[in-house]
């Protein structure tokens, strides 16, 4: 099929390089027409994780240029937070399918316009939650769905980690919701997936004794169901290898440690049954994953039949919306009504 023309606009979400280095070795999904370089124009980059090295030989054009582009035919969004769905909504009005990175902002309403007009347009929308992509996780997700664990009643997952340093805590103090608004989207994507709306919403946003007491940058959130209670946790003083997620039933378990890993050993999935359930029998095994080289390659492959309309979103504009509802009430902004 023919390349898709794509363009990335932004270079300072703490994605933006990454995204960028998986989308240059895909040349045959995609034609990369250029980049927007908002590293000097905007406010709240992640200017301390992101290197310009990816977006080297690649044509640098304003917004409005690209908006001008002959042909294009999809964006990538990669600006900071605040700013992603603003963007976005420009990028709507010229009718551009999108993969908007996480969160999706601090404004519900906002955020609600976005989604009702790529609706009305039928335009494809595809969020940057990481984990939509990753296969172990998915894995867990599908059993949840068949029924394999029996009735959920017990999630903990973590996205700790200890990158950044002191600059990190600056950045991550911008954000009236934290650590948790900032890395705790990923996680309350995949349990909206697996346990749709919650009964209840408790946010616990700490500071560790280090940094200033605005830098919520060790919390916590309970997510309340009939029968069940998920923890949901992130600090940036933590040990990225230590992300994990433990989902508990009636007719057994399932979890993983770290949650990704890209050191060329295979990710771990450890499973208990009680009743055999697909190829697996009752008891304990240790599912292998095998070695994952690139974090990106799986989501901008969905997202380029998206774009060709060969595929159909897995994840609704209702979907994307209820994870927004709950990650603001998980991360202070709001109070959660059931």
């Amino acid at each position: 099929m023919d390349k898709i023309k794509v363009a990335q606009i932004g270079v300072t979400h703490e994605h933006a390089a990454a995204k960028m280095e998986s989308l240059r070795k895909m040349t045959d999904f995609f034609e990369i027409v250029g980049v927007v370089d908002d590293m000097e124009t905007t406010k709240h980059a992640a200017r301390f994780l992101n290197s310009m090295k990816p977006f080297e030989g690649l044509r640098h054009l304003t917004e409005e240029e690209l908006f001008r582009e002959p042909g294009l035919q999809a964006v990538l969004v990669e600006v900071p937070n605040t700013e992603l769905v603003p963007t976005a909504l420009r990028c709507m009005e010229h009718n551009l399918p999108m993969h908007l990175d996480k969160p999706a902002g601090e404004d519900l309403a906002l955020f609600q316009t976005l989604l009702k007009g790529c609706k009305a347009k039928q335009l494809p929308l595809q969020m940057g939650y990481m984990f939509r992509g990753n296969p172990a996780i998915q894995f867990c997700l599908k059993i949840v769905r068949e029924g394999w664990l029996g009735d959920v009643f017990e999630v903990a997952a973590d996205m700790d980690h200890g990158y950044g340093g002191p600059v990190y805590q600056e950045y991550i103090g911008k954000f009236r919701g934290g650590i948790m608004f900032n890395l705790g989207c990923h996680l309350i994507d995949f349990v909206v997936a697996m346990m749709g709306a919650p009964v209840g919403v408790t946010p616990f946003l700490k500071s560790t004794p280090d940094v200033a007491p605005h830098i919520r940058n060790n919390c916590m959130s309970v997510l309340e169901y009939p029968h069940a209670t998920v923890v949901l946790r992130s600090c940036s003083k933590g040990d990225q290898n230590q992300r994990r997620l433990k989902i508990t039933g009636t007719k057994g378990w399932v979890e993983t440690c770290p949650l990704e890993r890209f050191d060329n050993h295979a990710q771990l999935v450890n499973l208990f049954l009680r009743e055999g359930c697909g190829p697996y029998g009752a008891g304990y095994h240790v599912l292998d994953f095998g070695v994952r080289n690139d974090r990106y390659r799986e989501q901008l492959v969905e997202f380029a039949g998206l774009v060709r309309g060969t595929l159909q979103n897995p994840y609704s504009y209702e979907h994307d919306e209820l994870v927004e509802k709950v990650l603001l009430a998980a991360s202070g902004y709001t109070t959660w009504e059931n």
